[in-house]
């Protein structure tokens, strides 16, 4: 039988993947996207199927958006402001995005009892340093004078009211928390470390690396992440619960630096850039991030198949296509 599914910001880099597996699964897809992040480019490849649906609009567009609602049997929401670097330029739209957008899909999603996933963040568990991280656990989070936590701040009040939905409406909920998702057509623009990494080494520039490199992050392959979130939305089990999804490899910056360096065959060099210069000063970064995924294992029986270098190889051939891309003639494309 066929699932028709809804995606909010289906056409930034997370969602663009999700809706072309979907597709290929025989199921149908309608995605709704502002494109304030993400790009019509992301579903080009998918724009004319006979199955795919693409509006342009925010996911505040209450009319549109029950309408939407109203056709779907799964709504994955995804939109949300993303990345460090706009969380720290636009505290106030990385506030009003991430709650009021959740808070409209709940209450659309509730009036039909329509399955609702959202997409949280490893970011909630903040300076924690009770590791791995476990879903159960404290979360411990700066002071509300740095702004760099309203990120979390904001995507742990959208994880309260889905689980609120489940408690009080009924209304089935999952809640997943994404760990450093990478892989092709993913953007550096906003602060994401491996396109940026990989875009500085192909051209030879500075590899730039913020703070002394010591913090260390587990990278997830898209591939493995959209996997895990569609067969969380077909599974019962999940309803009302949180699961981390990423991966167990851990690498600090410095090393992956080292590694894109030495995989783009690059004459880059490595400099370290103070975190004030980077973003503002009194910027905060967690240490470590590493996930327990035992619970998400138990539930659907998720692995991350990808290690940290075929995820490298994948986002090196991406950026060494796209450049070779532009720099083909308009006649020739």
């Amino acid at each position: 039988m066929t699932t028709r599914w809804l995606i909010t910001g289906g056409a930034g880099f997370v969602g663009s993947h999700l809706a072309e597996a979907l597709l290929e699964r025989g199921d149908e897809v309608c995605v709704l996207d502002d494109l304030s992040t993400g790009t019509a480019r992301n579903v080009a490849a998918v724009r004319h199927h006979p199955r795919f649906q693409f509006h342009v609009d925010s996911v505040t567009n209450v009319p549109l958006l029950s309408e939407l609602v109203d056709y779907a049997d799964i709504v994955v929401h995804l939109a949300a402001a993303v990345g460090v670097k706009l969380i720290v330029e636009s505290p106030v739209r990385t506030i009003e995005t991430n709650i009021r957008g959740t808070e409209v899909v709940l209450a659309a999603a509730a009036k039909k009892k329509k399955r609702v996933l959202v997409a949280s963040t490893s970011e909630v568990y903040g300076k924690s340093q009770q590791l791995p991280f476990r879903e159960d656990q404290d979360l411990v989070l700066g002071p509300s004078i740095k702004g760099r936590w309203s990120y979390a701040a904001s995507k742990l009040i959208d994880e309260f009211l889905a689980l609120a939905y489940w408690k009080e409406k009924r209304l089935p909920t999952t809640v997943v928390r994404l760990f450093n998702t990478v892989g092709p057509r993913q953007t550096g623009q906003y602060g994401m470390v491996i396109p940026n990494f990989v875009r500085q080494a192909l051209a030879n520039e500075p590899i730039s690396v913020f703070g002394d490199g010591h913090q260390s992050r587990c990278f997830c392959h898209v591939r493995d992440v959209i996997g895990a979130i569609e067969r969380l939305c077909r599974s019962d089990k999940s309803v009302g619960e949180v699961f981390n999804i990423g991966s167990y490899e851990e690498v600090t910056i410095l090393q992956l630096a080292q590694r894109v360096k030495l995989l783009t065959e690059s004459s880059s060099p490595i400099e370290l850039v103070p975190y004030e210069k980077a973003y503002e000063e009194g910027f905060e970064d967690m240490f470590r991030r590493v996930p327990d995924i035992a619970k998400v294992n138990a539930c659907v029986g998720f692995q991350p198949s990808a290690k940290l270098d075929e995820i490298l190889k994948d986002v090196i051939a991406f950026h060494r296509s796209e450049a070779i891309s532009r720099s083909r003639p308009p006649s020739a494309q």
